[in-house]
């Protein structure tokens, strides 16, 4: 484990990007909020990370208090991360940077990997109330725990039990409401996504 670089200043933000600050810190942190993952999951969606860099990050990231690792149960008795409750209050950290970032995404370049989990974050900030939500993309499925105070903030595939609402939109729909180009209640407005459910957040979102 390699002695935690500072950037030895008396600033709350410094201090912050002491801990959270090395390249690839945030992403795993992304990754770890759908809850605990294997090392080869993290590393399969994590492209571009070296093993070395993510076997390293990862050992940073217990020691600073993000993660922990421990052993799964017979029959899987692999070890998997996950985020402790300090590293989970990063997730309005990773909001705010997405919203912040979103206008530079610009058309997605031939070298840019995708996953449909992803756009887990940027849906999460535009939904309010609390329940699960499902979500098709032509990417894949996944699923958000809106208002979730503990626990997974999303998870790949589709939902666990039924949800409270199923959104289905197409690449170029997301996309726009990545950028900030395009709210996701203008886009159910405008039937560019399918809203299906009962639950507060689908009515929420049919009555916007």
């Amino acid at each position: 484990m390699s002695p935690r670089r500072s950037y030895d200043q008396y600033c709350s933000a410094a201090r912050a990007l002491d801990v959270v600050g090395d390249r690839w810190t945030l992403l795993i942190v992304r990754e770890l909020l759908s809850g605990p993952r294997r090392y080869t999951d993290l590393h399969a969606d994590l492209p571009g990370v070296s093993t070395d860099v993510l076997a390293s990050r990862l050992k940073d990231m217990e020691r600073d208090g993000l993660t922990t690792r421990r052993r799964l149960p017979p029959p899987g008795a692999a070890f998997v991360y996950e985020l402790t409750a300090r590293g989970r209050e990063l997730l309005p950290v990773l909001q705010a940077l997405g919203t912040w970032g979103g206008p530079d995404l610009g058309a997605r370049r031939p070298t840019d990997a995708v996953r449909a989990h992803w756009f887990a974050l940027p849906l999460l900030r535009a939904l309010e109330g609390e329940g699960l939500v499902e979500v098709r993309l032509e990417e894949g499925d996944f699923h958000v725990y809106v208002g979730a105070q503990d626990g997974p903030a999303y998870g790949e595939g589709p939902a666990p039990r039924e949800p409270d609402v199923r959104l289905v939109l197409n690449s170029d729909t997301w996309v726009a409401v990545g950028r900030g180009e395009l709210s996701l209640a203008d886009a159910v407005r405008d039937g560019r996504v399918e809203v299906t459910g009962d639950g507060t957040i689908a009515k929420g979102l049919r009555e916007a």
